[in-house]
This record gives C-alpha cells, sequence and structure tokens, in this order.
C-alpha cells in the first residue's frame, strides 16, 4: 500500500471533476516514456522458531528496515516510527503484518526490472543474516493464524483494521496474511488506457492461475490454489472485483472518477495523521460536508489517497496497475511484468490479446475470476478451452511483443527470457500451488513446515 508523505507546502482544493480527472490525463506518456513499475511483498520470519516478528523487538521489523540505511535507504516516519525506506530503487514499506515491499522504481525494460529486484533481495538477505531472521514469497502465510501476527504502527491500517469485519469476513486475512506482486504501466491516451484496462481485467484471471502460491491455510490445504485471490471474493464489494463498467460504452477517465467517488472513504490524512473516515463518502467531502472535517474540501492529495484505496483486479491512477499475482520466488517476480508488457507494450500484442477475449459477457469474465483460484489452468474459458491452452496462446502474443521491443542487455538478449518460467508452467498444465500440494502429500509426511525450505 502506498507511503504518505508530507512536503509541507499548501494545497488548492479540489473545484469539480475535472480536478478529479487530472491526475489520469497528466499520466499520458508518448510510448518512448513508458516505463514499468514493479512491486513485490514478502513474509519476514524469524529462523529460530518461524514466527512473524513485531516491529520494536530487537532485530525485528524496525530494524530490518533501518538497516537498508547501509545500501543509502533514507527513513520515512509517521509518528515518530519508521514506515519505510526510499532510495535509488523506489520505496521498501510495511504491510499490515509486517510484509516486507518494494515499491520498485520506473524502469525502462525488464533487465532493469529484474537486477533492481536481485538488489533488494541481496540487501534484505544480507540484513536478514544479521538478525536471524530469513523471508517466503508465497501468496499466503501457510501456518500463521490472525492472532499470531503482529500490526504494524501505520495509522492508516488501524482505521482499516477496524472497518474490515463490517463489509466483508476476509478483509483481515488480505491485511495480514497475504503478499503479491504487482505490475505498474503506462499509456498514451484515453482510448489506450481503456483498452490496456479492459486487456488487463479480462486476462487478470490467467495471471491468477499462472502465478497461484496460496494453497495452504493455518497448515493445511484450503481447497484453492490462490486462495489470496479467494480472499478478494469476500473483503469488500464497494471497492474491488472486475468492474463491468470498464467494459461498457464510453468508460474513461471521468467514468473512473465517478465510481471512485462512490467507493467508500477510509480516512483523511492531516497533520501528520490518519483521521478516521471510514464509510464516508468523498461527494461529501467535495461539498464540505464530511463529517469528520466539517467545511473542509479535499485537496488533490486527498483524492491521490482515496485513488489507493479501491482493490479491483486493475487499478488506475496515473498508470494501470495488474494485481492478480500471488507472491512468490525471485524468478516469478520477473514473469509478471514480462507477461503484462509484453501484452500491453507492443500495438500489435495488444490488438491480438484484445481478440482473445474480446467477445467474453460480463457474466464469463466473473465466472472465470470466480474459478481460477480454484482450478488454476484447468479452468475452463468463455470459448470452452481450459486457461491452459488461452495461456498458451497468450505467452506467444507477450513474447511477440516483448521481441518487437528489441530492448537488448549487455549480452544481447531480449526481454523475452523473462517468460521462460511461465512456458513451463503453462506446459505442465501445474501451476506452483499444485507443485507445493503434491510435495505436501508426497514428500512432506503433511507437514507444511517444510514449505520453508523455498525462503529467499
Amino acid at each position: 500500500m502506498s507511503t504518505r508523505e508530507t512536503s509541507g507546502e499548501p494545497e488548492p482544493i479540489i473545484e469539480g471533476l475535472d480536478d478529479l480527472v487530472a491526475p489520469m490525463i497528466k499520466g499520458e506518456k508518448p510510448k518512448p516514456d513508458w516505463r514499468i513499475g514493479t512491486e513485490h511483498e514478502k513474509f519476514v520470519y524469524t529462523r529460530s522458531d518461524r514466527r512473524a516478528p513485531s516491529y520494536d523487538e530487537p532485530g525485528g521489523i524496525r530494524d530490518i528496515l533501518l538497516g537498508l540505511s547501509e545500501f543509502g535507504w533514507e527513513p520515512i516516519t509517521e509518528s515518530g516510527n519508521v514506515i519505510a525506506m526510499k532510495g535509488p530503487d523506489g520505496t521498501v514499506s510495511l504491510e499490515p503484518a509486517g510484509q516486507l515491499e518494494l515499491s520498485g522504481a520506473a524502469l525502462s525494460n525488464l533487465h532493469e526490472t529484474c537486477a533492481e529486484t536481485g538488489r533488494h533481495l541481496a540487501q534484505v538477505k544480507e540484513i536478514g543474516e544479521r538478525y536471524g531472521v530469513s523471508f517466503l514469497g508465497l501468496g499466503m502465510w501457510p501456518d500463521k493464524t490472525r492472532e499470531e501476527l503482529p500490526v504494524m504502527p501505520k495509522g492508516r491500517y488501524k482505521i482499516m483494521m477496524n472497518h474490515m469485519p463490517r463489509v466483508g469476513s476476509l478483509g483481515l486475512d488480505m491485511m495480514l496474511r497475504t503478499c503479491t506482486i504487482q505490475v505498474n504501466l503506462d499509456y498514451s491516451s484515453e482510448a489506450d488506457m481503456v483498452k490496456k484496462f479492459r486487456v488487463g481485467l479480462a486476462l487478470q484471471p490467467l495471471a491468477t492461475a499462472l502465478f497461484a502460491n496460496s494453497p495452504f491455510t493455518e497448515g493445511k490445504p484450503n481447497g484453492y490454489l490462490s486462495y489470496r485471490s479467494h480472499i478478494w471474493s469476500d473483503t469488500d464489494p464497494h471497492r474491488t472485483g472486475m468492474l463491468p463498467f470498464v467494459f461498457e460504452d464510453g468508460f474513461g477517465y471521468e467514468r473512473w472518477a465517478q465510481y471512485m467517488l462512490d467507493v467508500p472513504m477510509y480516512f483523511v490524512f492531516r497533520n501528520g495523521n490518519y483521521i478516521d473516515a471510514a464509510g464516508l463518502s468523498f461527494r461529501d467531502f467535495m461539498d464540505a460536508k464530511l463529517e469528520v472535517l466539517p467545511g473542509e474540501r479535499p485537496t488533490p492529495s486527498d483524492w491521490w489517497d482515496h485513488l489507493s484505496t479501491a482493490f479491483p483486479e486493475v487499478r488506475l491512477k496515473s498508470f494501470l496497475e495488474m494485481r492478480g499475482a500471488d507472491g512468490g520466488p525471485w524468478s516469478r517476480i520477473c514473469a509478471l511484468p514480462a507477461l503484462w508488457v509484453g501484452l500491453l507494450y507492443d500495438q500489435s500484442a495488444l490488438d491480438a490479446a484484445w481478440d482473445l477475449v474480446r467477445g467474453w459477457s460480463m457474466e464469463e469474465r466473473e465466472a472465470l475470476r470466480a474459478d481460477a483460484p480454484k482450478y488454476g489452468l484447468a479452468a475452463k474459458t468463455p470459448s470452452g478451452a481450459t486457461l491452459q491452452e488461452l495461456g498458451k496462446e497468450a505467452l506467444a502474443i507477450a513474447r511477440s511483443g516483448l521481441a518487437a521491443r528489441a530492448q537488448l542487455n549487455a549480452s544481447g538478449d531480449n526481454e523475452t527470457g523473462y517468460l521462460e518460467t511461465l512456458d513451463e508452467i503453462v506446459k505442465s498444465g501445474k501451476v506452483p500451488a499444485q507443485r507445493l500440494l503434491d510435495a505436501y502429500e508426497r514428500e512432506w509426511g503433511e507437514d507444511v513446515s517444510h514449505v520453508y525450505r523455498y525462503s529467499f
């Protein structure tokens, strides 16, 4: 989740719809300026007893964050607590139960993305050696209950955790027990954004299946391959889902702004503190009728904060966020941006990807979204083919898109090699979670603690 910093400079007041769509319009970039932003989360655990460390214990989450200062990172604080570190590779921040997230820099190609990921993992592993902690790349804690997990000292998390049980049964699991990989991508115009948004939403179940990596809950199989993805189905219906209006005629920046105005608020940030506005209306805020800040109207920063509180499968801010994948190991961190860059950053590939999904009805999209977390690549698409068969087509399109970009590394290799781990998954038909389940049944003696051998 985003990390808020204050500049101390006065801000203008939002006057109307033009101000609300301004961030999206400002996000438009010519194709040569398109960048790739990759975010990935990982679980932190103590090697001695495999528990999740608290924030302020010796060698805990705060010390791990501050350890990054040795590599040139600088602290971001909230109410006297270090909640993130910023540096040339982006921001390292805390998820609610201490999951560590790198929100990477905006980079030109996948070679840079993978190098950034490698630097980050090397740095945290070095710090982990000092403090006796390791890092686990999964989509969900395999063995922890909610009660066993710490809560980080961030004001927005306290507000969200109080609100989540009012609107769904799994929101606290989303916050405390999950990890994801996410890719942030650019667009050149409103029309380009719309097409990428539609392709991204329609194919998000494929990404969910390919990266499915959360088959265990509290030490036992949970009946899903991506339980993390299933969790979103009962988190908060006002801010999640497949967004049928995105596929309707006339969708664009204004329609997105209207949707966001109808997403209930969580908070307002004032004077370094988060004010609880959970369930209140941003429309009322626009009219200076927000009951927790009577007479005040929102600023652009308030709107930007609010844009970060919707959690659909694809999200629009001043870029598009692809949000369907479970957390995983190094190779799959690099593979997710390869998939989406290949599909969305070359016009011929984008057109071909849209041709794969353009005939699907909204009911069919919703059904595939529901089936992918449970059945993985065996889920049936609206055409009657499996996601495995669709995956072969989509990967071929992505490979052609990456080849057309002709982004070469020092060895003269283009970006297509980052798809190889996905090629292997599609060829076998077994997603990562199924391999874990096979090991659980055949090699581990149904003891899920063996999953920790997959640590970074």
